[in-house]
Parts: C-alpha cells; structure tokens; sequence
C-alpha cells in the first residue's frame, strides 16, 4: 500500500469578507493516486487546491506533507499562456526561475513537447493555437520541472467532448508512465469517473467531504469501459452521493 502524500485534518477557510469557503475538510492523498474533487460551484474546490500550493493559508487545522513537500505543478482552468511567447519560451519559464542551467532548460523542453505532441508546434504562438493545444502547452509547463504533484483546476472545462476525452486519456497514460500524484478538480461526474482512482465529493458551501469512492479498478480505461455498464453504474453511485451532500 502507498504511503501518504497529504494530509487535511479539519482544515477551515475563512476568506476576509468573512464568507466560510471551507469547514472542517479532512482527507489523505497516498502517494501515486489521481484523486478528483467534485462538487457544486463554489463548495471550495479550487481553495483546497490553492491551499495545498500553499498559495493561501488555512484559517483552521492542519495540512501536512509527509516528509519535505515535493516539487509541485499547477495546471489552471484557463491555460495562462504569455501571448508574446512562443510555445517554446512558454515551457521554458518555469526552468528559468528554478534557475536551470541552459543545457538542461533544452533538454526539458525538447522532452515534455514531445510527450505532449506539440514538437511541431514549438515556435507558434499562442494565438495560433486551438483551446486542446493550448491546454497541452499549459500541462508541457507544469511538466517541465518534473514536478512529483500536479495540481489541476478544472483544466478541460472550455473544451469540446472530444478534444475533452482525447487530453482524458493523454493524462491518464501521463499519470501512469510518470508515477505521477495528481489532484484534480472537475464538475464533471464522468470526467472524474474515467481519470480516478478515488472521487472525493463535497458539499455546497461551507465546503466539506461528503463521500470518498474508490475508482482504482480497471487500471487501463479506453472508449470501450466508456460504454461499460460498470462505467455507467460509478456515474450513477457518484450522482447519488452529489445529491445527497447537497441537501446534508
């Protein structure tokens, strides 16, 4: 069994207009697993996310890291490319400020552009590029310093379905091929069916975990377990236990 990564015990978020994001939210990541939040709009899923960045604090309880917090990468809802810069020089910032040497900074954008299919794509810029492109270039950056953790916020929402389940099954074989941990938000129920291996699913706000099902078997998903009757039956346990919380 995988040691655990990270801890929420009884974490509260209280924001300064005095609005309570988050109360009492507790759950563990274990090391290697893809875990999906999901909830209603505004339930405080991205604040989990930016609290285990450590870009905000907690107002109450604790988060811990086992042992020194690994290196993270952070994928938003919005791909934030530098519209200036090429795809390249996009994937190259984030080399940049961990000071890497120049030989490397190469080498790492030759790799992850290859691993997300864009080498062709190298010198365009962003305006050149449609939505699932500029996603793949968003994930190139996270990837690029070899991050241990990545954290992802609703990263395919603006997508088409298709482009949507294509990039689906590229995090997936990701995910796998990297030993990857991911943390992943998502509004939808058979998104975060398809990628998980665990579905944590909150209530509205004040944001708290509500339900925790297990999504670890099959490892290999394709179109086909899309179509499954066992794919349909987790879709359906999922949206039970939504709208429970929703009313709890």
């Amino acid at each position: 069994m995988a040691a655990t990564l990270l801890t929420f015990e009884t974490v509260g978020k209280r924001f300064a207009n005095d609005v309570l994001a988050l109360d009492r939210v507790g759950f563990s990541v274990a090391d290697g697993e893809f875990v999906s939040l999901v909830g209603p709009s505004g339930c405080g899923k991205s604040t989990i996310l930016r609290l285990a960045a450590g870009l905000t604090e907690p107002t109450s309880g604790t988060i811990t890291w086992t042992g020194s917090r690994p290196r993270l990468g952070f994928v938003f809802q919005d791909a934030a490319l530098m519209p200036w810069a090429t795809v390249e020089k996009n994937v190259r910032l984030p080399l940049e400020l961990l000071g890497a040497e120049e030989g490397l900074i190469r080498n790492r954008i030759k790799e992850t552009l290859e691993l997300v299919g864009l080498t062709a794509f190298a010198h365009a810029f962003p305006r050149e590029l449609s939505g699932g492109m500029k996603m793949r270039v968003s994930l190139a950056r996270a990837l690029a310093p070899e991050p241990g953790v990545l954290l992802m916020d609703e990263p395919f929402a603006a997508l088409d379905e298709f482009t949507r389940e294509r990039l689906n099954d590229e995090l997936r074989g990701l995910w796998q091929a990297r030993g990857l941990t991911i943390l992943f938000v998502t509004h939808s129920i058979y998104e975060s069916v398809y990628l998980s291996s665990r579905v944590l699913v909150m209530r509205p706000r004040p944001g708290r975990i509500v339900g925790d099902l297990n999504m670890a078997q099959p490892m290999n998903r394709d179109a086909e377990f899309r179509h499954s009757p066992e794919y349909a039956e987790r879709c359906r346990a999922l949206r039970e236990v939504l709208l429970e919380g929703a009313h709890s």
